[in-house]
């Protein structure tokens, strides 16, 4: 399929792309390529393919969780600013 430059001027009009004649003769030739690559696999029969989300087969990289021991509370709260009923006291944002 053979872009035209009228075309190619409307998709570049649509993308917001200032182009040259030289840039809109090359995009024609390179967007008309693509457009008939497409075309070829087209007519590739895929009845028989069964769909898949990923050609090659993916594990599971992440590990287990783990409960692992945490800081005691004052020692957390020992660098706050400011302290309230064992929690960070804050500035209020919101009324």
């Amino acid at each position: 399929m053979k872009l035209s430059h009228k075309q190619v001027k409307h998709i570049a009009r649509l993308a917001r792309l200032g182009l040259s004649e030289a840039e809109i003769e090359k995009l024609s030739l390179q967007l008309s390529d693509i457009l008939e690559n497409f075309e070829v696999l087209k007519q590739i029969d895929t009845a028989d393919v069964p769909p898949a989300t990923h050609s090659i087969p993916l594990q599971n990289v992440f590990r287990e969780d783990e409960a692992a021991k945490s800081y005691p509370q004052s020692e957390v709260l020992a660098n706050a600013p400011r302290q309230e009923e064992s929690c960070f006291r804050v500035p209020t944002i919101l009324e």
